[in-house]
């Protein structure tokens, strides 16, 4: 027989998406609630007297008046770039050139890619991440360390090896066979292993070739249970770019979709500049959009139609972007979210804000039936706020008739000082 633990303390979790429902309907708290944790796995979900009174043999955690809620899932990150976040630069292309390309050569270096592989889960930890999708670098190496530190660790991610065969430095660029014949190879070594999910990962079209555009459609083809992940419409130079490369193109998704990488399973980075028939086809589909407000705001790319996308029924998580977003924490990233939004005069909830960088991501990712709320049956990665962290963020929490009011300055100011418990695979991880 398994042990049980039992966390008490304020319980958020969600019946539906605050984006179809009032907010304050779809999630549900408790202040006093608890989470019932056994095997791995959310056993319960409920008041907390109620529950040690029928599990009187489960060893408890209190954590008072903090929050318990999912772990936060990054839907979109490139863990090589961890030493290069906060790097000065202009646009993207310029950025690309300057820091990342040289940084993700190093990781033909297997030591140096497990080191930074370690390195980028023990920073995200600390700010409560559980799951991400990652982007690593063309080299199988780099998927190796970052899947190998992730098992060891038990946690759900998802990663794959970063395919290029033009406009990058020579030393980053692979070819149409070697990046089809690596892919396939790290699929049947990992994907599906444990808590582990390869994604067939082509950076963008920019620096795919339609041969190698179309050799990673045709291993999509063979394993349509991998998620595939790229860039779209980021900037409006890029697009520009995109339309010079494939003149024949309809638009840029089209780059993607003449070559079999449009699909249910598709994840597409950014998505600002987004054209009508665009919308509709990833909208038709059940593509994942994912939204990633520091780095759009850092690089300067534009302002995500959060609510025409989510009014329309699209699939949208939320993402840090590391290193092109400017923090590894979902709290920053939900705040730059809400500024973002506001620009476009739409006020986010925090609930909404919450949905996002939870139940949204792991919408987006296809893996809600296993991740991102607190409800039975569901892997046991958890976050534990305090709600009080530090004298600003009390003092303004300390004035809260709700507990939504008191969450929302943890959301705006809140930072690793924030994150009170991480519990990972059903254990306290930090």
């Amino acid at each position: 027989m398994s042990e049980k633990s039992l966390l008490l303390g304020q319980t958020l979790d969600f019946v539906t998406s605050p984006f179809e429902a009032p907010p304050e309907q779809a999630a549900r708290i408790r202040r006093r609630g608890a989470v019932m944790i056994e095997g791995g796995q959310i056993a319960a979900v409920g008041e907390a007297d109620t529950l040690r009174r029928d599990h009187p043999e489960a060893a408890i955690t209190d954590y008072g008046e903090d929050l318990i809620c999912a772990g936060f899932v990054d839907a979109h990150v490139h863990y090589p770039q961890t030493g290069i976040i906060a790097s000065w630069g202009k646009r993207l292309i310029d950025w690309l050139n300057s820091y990342t390309f040289p940084e993700e050569m190093r990781f033909h270096d297997a030591e140096y890619a497990a080191e930074i592989a370690r390195l980028y889960l023990d920073l995200t930890r600390a700010h409560g991440v559980t799951t991400m999708a990652s982007y690593c670098t063309i080299h199988p190496e780099s998927v190796t360390a970052f899947f190998s530190e992730a098992q060891r660790r038990g946690q759900r991610v998802v990663a794959g090896k970063t395919c290029m065969d033009r406009n990058a430095p020579e030393g980053l660029r692979d070819t149409p066979k070697s990046a089809y014949d690596d892919s396939k190879a790290l699929i049947e070594t990992w994907h599906g292993v444990d808590r582990l999910s390869y994604a067939i990962t082509p950076r963008f079209s920019p620096t795919s070739t339609p041969d190698q555009l179309q050799a990673l459609g045709a291993l999509w083809g063979e394993y349509p249970d991998c998620l595939m992940q790229t860039h779209l419409s980021e900037q409006t130079d890029e697009i520009d770019w995109v339309k010079g490369l494939f003149p024949d193109a309809r638009d840029y998704l089209d780059t993607y979709e003449a070559y079999g990488l449009l699909g249910t399973n598709g994840l597409y980075g950014h998505a600002i500049h987004l054209e009508p028939r665009e919308k509709d086809r990833l909208k038709e589909v059940g593509a994942g959009l994912v939204h990633c407000p520091t780095s759009n705001t850092f690089i300067g790319s534009g302002l995500f139609d959060m609510g025409g996308l989510t009014a329309s029924g699209h699939r949208v998580g939320l993402a840090t972007d590391t290193g092109g977003g400017s923090s590894f924490s979902m709290l920053r990233t939900m705040a730059a979210a809400y500024e973002i939004a506001h620009l476009r005069h739409n006020s986010l909830h925090a609930a909404q804000l919450m949905w996002l960088a939870t139940v949204g991501s792991a919408r987006a990712l296809h893996m809600e039936d296993r991740i991102g709320n607190l409800k039975p049956g569901l892997e046991a990665d958890i976050v534990v706020l305090d709600l009080a962290s530090t004298p600003d963020i009390a003092q303004r929490a300390a004035r809260a008739e709700t507990t939504w009011e008191a969450l929302f300055p943890t959301i705006m100011m809140g930072d690793d000082r924030a994150i009170r418990a991480v519990w990972i695979d059903g254990k306290n991880a930090l």
